[in-house]
């Protein structure tokens, strides 16, 4: 399994908005396929109506999604820890 993120455009209500997701997949048409379900189950929108402009392998200590997180936590705590800076709660 490796990380990736997707970014494209997809109708959030009225509007179509950008959207940036960080998900576990095994290649990028599952990373494809995988972020058409969650929006689509998430936001009832269509495949045809997802746009996804780009899919890219990322490093996994870079990215804040929990799932991201979750899934390499061993690799992330061998390599010394997350990239991504940590926000604080306001």
């Amino acid at each position: 399994m490796k990380a990736f993120r997707v970014d494209g455009q997809a109708p959030f209500g009225r509007l179509r908005q950008k959207f940036s997701l960080d998900i576990v997949a095994s290649s990028k048409a599952d990373a494809e396929h995988r972020v058409y379900s969650i929006i689509g189950s998430r936001h009832k929108a269509t495949r045809r109506s997802i746009n996804i402009e780009s899919v890219s392998e990322i490093d996994p200590r870079t990215s804040q999604e929990p799932s991201v997180l979750h899934h390499f936590r061993e690799e992330i705590a061998a390599a010394g820890g997350t990239i991504a800076p940590v926000r604080e709660e306001e």
